[in-house]
């Protein structure tokens, strides 16, 4: 069975990108893992915090979330209805490197033109890296906005 992948943030583009992935996936009989991820940015300050902070919870915690989303958004986009499997993953990792990563096995990585960064451009840095660094097949989406869910 084929594998594509495709990157998740919760734009409209990756939502369409999902869209896409999911209808083609069911041409090709391939599965597809909906990919997000995030980072974990602390803020240093000069203020002494009053309580010591938990890394660990917080963590746990945003990987949660970040677990929750996709699983949100997949259900949003593609719901029960469709005849392929769709695994939700989030991983805590930068972006493009997570999406390289997870590709490096894929049939075929799809991104979004550009997603929650600078709105009306035709490529963000993601979808760029990706193209230029992919080990497979790259589909950078750039349709609309406006996704329907594959029947």
């Amino acid at each position: 069975m084929e594998k594509i992948v495709v990157g998740i943030d919760g734009s409209d583009a990756s939502k369409g990108a999902l869209g896409w992935a999911v209808e083609d996936a069911r041409a090709r009989g391939a599965e597809v893992v909906a990919l997000h991820a995030y980072e974990v940015v602390v803020p240093v300050t000069d203020a002494v915090p009053t309580a010591p902070i938990d890394l660990p919870g917080l963590t746990a915690e945003i990987q949660e979330d970040a677990q929750q989303l996709v699983t949100k958004i997949v259900d949003e986009v593609v719901g029960n209805s469709v005849s392929v499997d769709v695994a939700p993953i989030a991983v805590e990792d930068s972006p493009a490197k997570a999406l390289l990563d997870a590709a490096r096995d894929a049939d075929l990585l799809v991104v979004g033109s550009h997603g929650h960064g600078l709105s009306g451009l035709f490529l963000g840095s993601i979808s760029l890296e990706c193209a230029q660094h992919a080990a497979c097949p790259v589909v950078i989406f750039r349709g609309s906005a406006q996704h329907e869910r594959p029947t």
